[in-house]
């Protein structure tokens, strides 16, 4: 009776059914063989010394690329992996929101800010004039973060790909400079308590390239 019930109950919830085999998977598989590190993490708590600020992008997940395990990585993911700058105007900034946890109270010891070629959110700033940046929507505002950098790139003699990874790049630097627009970020920094990375990743051969601190060029890592 109750099987019987249990499924009715499936059935009513209309969930995703990939989704249910993929967590079936995991519980049997991944959570059968780390139980004991997820019950530490649930008795003890959250301590990761890396927090990663991620493209949402369902190609490119930290967790995957770095192969990480439970409780290692703090990630925020937003569309195009964008760091907004120091506002506190009382409004809503889930990023920043993050972002203050991490470092204050997580005390993570190093942000990195991971972009990605093929990005949605960068071709769509590249052509400001396509779906979906339609007057007046979110992505449309959220990607005028970077509108400068677009509208030099979308003037320049480069390919339509060199654009693209120009700006994926740009981006990125772009955010590592908002970072240190946080007093929190700034003063640790200055103190080096805390480390600022940034990261390329390529979806289609899957090179990470890291940006040299001293040049901002990204050099490909092995």
């Amino acid at each position: 009776m109750a099987s019987h019930q249990g499924k009715n109950v499936q059935t009513m919830i209309n969930f995703p059914e990939k989704l249910l085999c993929g967590y079936r998977a995991f519980k049997d598989g991944r959570f059968d063989r780390e139980q004991q590190r997820y019950q530490t993490l649930a008795d003890q708590g959250q301590t990761p010394e890396t927090m990663v600020i991620a493209c949402c992008d369902s190609r490119a997940a930290p967790e995957t690329i770095f192969d990480s395990v439970p409780g290692e990585i703090f990630v925020v993911r937003n569309v195009a992996n964008l760091v907004p700058p120091y506002e506190p105007d009382g409004t809503y900034h889930s990023t920043s929101a993050a972002l203050e946890f991490a470092v204050q109270s997580l005390k993570v010891k190093h942000i990195v800010v991971l972009g990605h070629g093929r990005c949605g959110g960068i071709q769509a700033a590249l052509n400001p004039t396509s779906e979906p940046l339609s007057p007046g929507d979110f992505i449309g505002k959220w990607m005028d973060l970077i509108s400068p950098a677009a509208s030099a790139f979308s003037s320049s003699d480069l390919t339509s790909a060199e654009k693209q990874t120009e700006l994926e790049r740009a981006s990125i630097r772009y955010s590592i400079a908002n970072l240190r627009t946080f007093p929190c970020v700034n003063i640790l920094e200055d103190r080096n308590r805390l480390t600022l990375h940034a990261a390329w990743f390529d979806i289609a051969d899957g090179n990470l390239w890291v940006m040299d601190t001293q040049t901002e060029n990204f050099v490909q890592t092995r």
